[in-house]
């Protein structure tokens, strides 16, 4: 729970590099979240090379610290191994897993939405050479954080309904 409520989006990162036993600790966390039919639609893209993480700016708003990060990790749909339009759900949850990952081993992160954009899904896809039946569905930026950024209650009682909807 502690991880749950820790968690914030951290956008700086120190120059220290991640170790691939922290990455590996990482992804089995994301490839451990549910799946519609236990059906596992994603591949994970590692990006450590820093002339690829200088390009996706370049189209992607957002994403002005990867040049700084650690590394990324692009969290992609496979429409093959998908029988149904659930594999957005299954990369969420793999998503949200990684970040808590991340947090719980000290890790800063933060989630880089890619689909349903296609101007970031076609540069994105152009730029790792991604197979067609390859969807990048979101970029996990990574890195030891050099800011801190505090917890905060979001709780919101209004926001809750029982049984039907009314207003609390």
């Amino acid at each position: 729970m502690e991880a749950i409520f820790k968690r914030r989006s951290i956008r700086k990162y120190t120059n220290q590099e991640l170790s691939d036993e922290i990455i590996e600790k990482i992804l089995k966390a994301g490839m451990a979240a549910p799946s519609a039919q236990n059906e596992q639609p994603w591949h994970f893209v590692i990006i450590k090379d820093k002339n690829i993480l200088r390009e996706i700016p370049k189209f992607h708003p957002y994403s002005k610290m990867l040049p700084g990060a650690g590394c990324a990790i692009v969290v992609c749909g496979d429409t093959s191994l998908a029988r149904g339009d659930k594999w957005p759900q299954d990369c969420s949850a793999a998503t949200q897993n990684m970040l808590l990952m991340a947090t719980e081993a000290g890790i800063g992160s933060v989630w880089l939405g890619i689909y349903p954009d296609k101007d970031r899904i076609e540069p994105l896809k152009e730029l790792l050479n991604l197979p067609a039946c390859i969807i990048p569905f979101s970029i996990v930026s990574l890195g030891y954080p050099a800011e801190t950024r505090e917890p905060n209650d979001r709780y919101d009682a209004s926001r809750v309904h029982i049984n039907k909807w009314e207003n609390l």
